[in-house]
């Protein structure tokens, strides 16, 4: 493990100590891809603000509620 993803002996070893104590196995996620586009500035921080209250990132705010209206929309965008 320490060859493949360029870190100590030491740090290899903490990792597997670590994943050893999960009682589940972490989920993977999608790889991401940054996009940039244009909001209102209300709007921009009213996400800001719901995401530091829901104690989550932006990007998983914005994308949970993308998610839900594809799947709303029958997902053809």
């Amino acid at each position: 493990m320490s060859r493949q993803f360029t870190l100590s002996r030491r740090q290899a070893h903490r990792y597997i100590e670590a994943a050893q104590t999960l009682e589940r196995p972490v989920p993977v996620a999608e790889p991401t891809r940054a996009v940039t586009f244009k909001l209102p500035p209300s709007l921009v921080d009213a996400v800001r603000a719901r995401a530091a209250a829901e104690t989550t990132t932006i990007s998983d705010l914005v994308s949970l509620a993308l998610r839900a209206f594809l799947g709303e929309a029958g997902g053809n965008g």
